[in-house]
């Protein structure tokens, strides 16, 4: 019998996470089971939950609570580090991705030699916010890290023993998990599934979370972000020496036009804005590689329950 890991983040979700393992462990009944729950500092009791869950089943239920918020993808990290199952099934913890889609998934991939499978959906049913933030995403990946383009990156997947492997020795503070599956592997499959509505709460992923995210694929799987500054300050200096020549000879053919001090400054401010992106752009990379260089940790397990 082949093992299945199920990997779950888990963040202020003490409402639906002993529901959703309890639904797992009674329906998925024909695999060796690992569930494996990683509380990414939760604000709420989501820790004590999980205990209790490890407490019942504890030949079924890992439990690793971070000693503080990293963020979805530093938390999926953890729990790939401590999978053991043959294929691990990666899933949010709000009951969006239904039971009866999780063991569609399961069975897929042990019916196909995929690395890595990825579900896609009808409908999702997400805020307008979320929906639009992940279009967006979609079609960054497409250009940053040469996503094809009939490939939805969703969270909810199935990665084989062999793709965790390799995913897990990515040791850098800045994890995104897709960029290091498309770095991986070609193999990958796709299936369509159901997406439910939320059940409890508001989804955890802010403005600021998601620009965290797409600055992660950005800076770490593309150098694109650095040759569009170049290629952005070659075009403006072009534009700059084309301004400067129709001046001079706007001069020449009537001395008295003034030039402008208007026209002066909103060069001058253009120009410097440019240099700023420019150079805020090389910063991150810098401040990213000074980052690693010193070891900063993915995450810090402070409690284990296996």
């Amino acid at each position: 019998m082949q093992k299945i890991s199920i990997v779950i983040p888990v963040y202020n979700s003490e409402k639906t996470i002993e529901k959703l393992v309890f639904k797992l462990i009674e329906n998925i009944t024909i695999f060796d089971l690992e569930i494996i729950l990683v509380n990414d500092s939760s604000k709420d009791n989501s820790a004590e939950s999980c205990v209790n869950l490890h407490k019942k089943y504890p030949k079924i239920v890992k439990f690793y609570s971070l000693a503080k918020n990293v963020g979805e993808h530093n938390a999926v990290m953890a729990g790939l580090n401590n999978s053991t199952g043959d294929y691990t099934i990666i899933m949010d913890d709000d009951f969006q991705n239904p039971v009866s889609e999780v063991i569609k998934l399961i069975k897929y991939s042990l019916k196909n030699n995929f690395d890595v499978i990825y579900t896609f959906y009808d409908k999702k049913k997400h805020s307008f916010f979320r929906n639009t933030g992940s279009k967006f995403n979609d079609k960054m990946a497409n250009l940053m890290i040469k996503k094809p383009k009939d490939l939805y990156l969703s969270s909810f997947k199935s990665v084989s023993k062999f793709c965790v492997k390799q995913i897990i020795e990515y040791d850098l503070p800045f994890p995104y998990i897709d960029g290091l599956i498309l770095q991986t592997t070609d193999n990958i499959g796709k299936i369509k599934v159901a997406h439910s509505e939320r059940q409890e709460g508001k989804s955890q992923y802010t403005l600021v979370k998601l620009i965290s995210l797409w600055l992660n694929m950005f800076t770490n799987f593309s150098v694109l972000p650095l040759r569009f500054a170049t290629l952005l300050g070659f075009l403006f200096s072009i534009i700059a020496f084309l301004i400067g020549m129709a001046g001079i000879i706007m001069k020449f053919a009537e001395p008295t036009v003034p030039m402008g001090y208007a026209s002066l400054i909103v060069s001058v401010s253009l120009f410097a804005g440019i240099q700023l992106i420019a150079i805020g752009m090389v910063g991150e990379y810098v401040g990213r590689i000074f980052l690693s260089i010193n070891k900063r940790p993915q995450y810090s397990i402070k409690q284990r329950f296996e």
